[in-house]
């Protein structure tokens, strides 16, 4: 459990890396805080102190306690080259560490610096990462959004960022309240060509894999309903299976019950990316459902995962380091002064044949 003093100090901290506490402005009184945190008048000012020391606050004798900015010029002071921050949700699997690949290769090129965070696609996680990058002083940032098709509370960090002026864009989904910059795959398209791809190969009864609290699942499943619709199949709900973050670890267990009760129905199954379409293909074999003989299956994201598996999973292309590369370029010009740069890049999957589909003959 943390000491009384350093809740003190941490609260205060997002208070002025949020902005609720504006530059110059007086905090709450000694005693104020004393009876907020019910602690000693002692813990508040060592709180205080270090927070001073670390250029949060100054203290006028007789007046008061104010949020100084200095925090900023002592990290920007730090080195002559600028970092710039990379937050994603995760580092080391799936297509992550292609994406840094690529951030990193541009950086390297103008000598930039890079520094990384990870949120696990945890909310909390995301307001930690950010409160270290604006700490730390961040000349740019490169950001993929934690849980993007939900309400973020973590907003008014970013709206730090850009009263700070630091450049930021995002990568793979976006903050639907903020106006950003964004580099992602057009997701609709993704999951409309695999859909239309089972569907020319004669399956009438598909169903999807779909992963709700992340804007790509989103997408993914609009352009599922999409091709249905344009071939005039029926979109039916039990024939979907949505899973979020927090239930994505008992994703394996709820496959095996929608297998079984739909085993007799569906031929095909879209799946929200490679990772999700290796797990349908691992309960399949449990369940002793043959692919792709008695059930179709794609992937998305042309991810390590798909090019190492013992199946050729069908999948559909991502831009991976191609994204990052350009995020990254984004960011220096941007920070170079350059003018009319891309509010948005969409990239345009193509479909990659595995062994995971096959085509079933019309009656």
């Amino acid at each position: 459990m943390k000491p009384k003093y350093q809740l003190i100090i941490d609260d205060i901290k997002s208070y002025i890396l949020s902005g609720t506490y504006k530059a110059g402005e007086k905090i709450p009184s000694e005693h104020v805080l004393q009876e907020s945190y019910n602690v000693s008048r002692q813990t508040v000012r060592k709180a205080i102190l270090e927070l001073s020391n670390e250029g949060f606050l100054r203290s006028e004798r007789g007046s008061g306690t104010y949020v100084s900015s200095q925090y900023r010029s002592r990290t920007g002071a730090k080195t002559i080259n600028k970092t710039i921050g990379v937050i994603t949700t995760y580092i080391s699997d799936y297509i992550f560490p292609s994406i840094i690949r690529g951030i990193e290769s541009r950086l390297n090129e103008d000598n930039y610096s890079l520094l990384l965070a990870s949120t696990n696609n945890d909310i909390s996680q995301e307001k930690k990462a950010l409160e270290m990058m604006l700490s730390y002083g961040v000349d740019g940032l490169i950001i993929e959004p934690t849980r993007s098709n939900v309400y973020n509370p973590n907003i008014a960090y970013y709206l730090s960022f850009k009263e700070q002026e630091v450049p930021f864009a995002m990568i793979n989904a976006y903050y639907e309240e903020l106006e950003v910059p964004f580099f992602c795959l057009d997701d609709v398209q993704s999951s409309y060509l695999a859909t239309r791809e089972l569907i020319a190969k004669g399956h009438t009864q598909i169903g999807i894999i779909a992963k709700m609290d992340d804007l790509q699942g989103k997408f993914r499943m609009k352009g599922f309903i999409k091709a249905l619709g344009e071939a005039k199949l029926r979109f039916q709900q039990e024939h979907v299976l949505s899973f979020d973050t927090s239930t994505k670890s008992d994703l394996s267990a709820n496959l095996e019950v929608y297998l079984n009760d739909n085993r007799d129905e569906l031929t095909a199954l879209v799946c929200y990316n490679d990772e999700v379409g290796l797990e349908v293909v691992h309960v399949c074999r449990e369940l002793g459902i043959s692919i792709p003989d008695e059930l179709s299956i794609i992937g998305q994201d042309n991810s390590y995962f798909a090019k190492n598996a013992n199946i050729k999973l069908t999948t559909l292309t991502h831009p991976q380091e191609q994204m990052g590369r350009d995020a990254a370029d984004w960011v220096i010009k941007n920070l170079q002064g350059k003018k009319d740069l891309p509010t948005n890049t969409y990239y345009q999957p193509i479909l990659i044949e595995g062994e995971t589909v096959k085509a079933i003959e019309v009656e």
